[in-house]
């Protein structure tokens, strides 16, 4: 299982997919707002000149020596909603984040996100 303290040694390190192959560089990791625990995670992707981040959720993820491996495979974490590096991710394309991946949203009952910046 994958604790909160440790996501602040996680940021730089690779991100691989499910046959090990580099996705891209952690950025940031987002936590459920009703736990408190990783639940998703943001991933610099494409060349220098025109890096963006994708989301990626952390169910499944395991920590390795230097990477961090996803539970899914990179084509479809580089299709998935993604923003600009120095972008925040705004709060009604939230939902679009779990959908691309099949997962449930569930905002909180007055409407709050479901996903925080750690």
């Amino acid at each position: 299982m994958i604790h909160a303290a440790d996501v602040r040694e996680w940021r730089n390190r690779d991100v691989v997919d499910t046959e090990s192959h580099k996705i891209g560089v952690l950025e940031a990791v987002y936590v459920d707002t009703t736990t408190d625990e990783p639940a998703m995670a943001t991933v610099r992707i494409g060349l220098p000149t025109r890096h963006r981040l994708v989301f990626v959720p952390l169910q499944d993820a395991l920590v390795g020596p230097g990477y961090l491996k996803v539970g899914y495979v990179g084509t479809l974490v580089k299709q998935a909603p993604s923003m600009g590096t120095d972008d925040v991710l705004p709060a009604d394309q939230e939902e679009a984040i779990f959908k691309h991946y099949g997962l449930h949203y569930q905002p909180g009952a007055a409407g709050e996100r479901q996903l925080a910046r750690r």
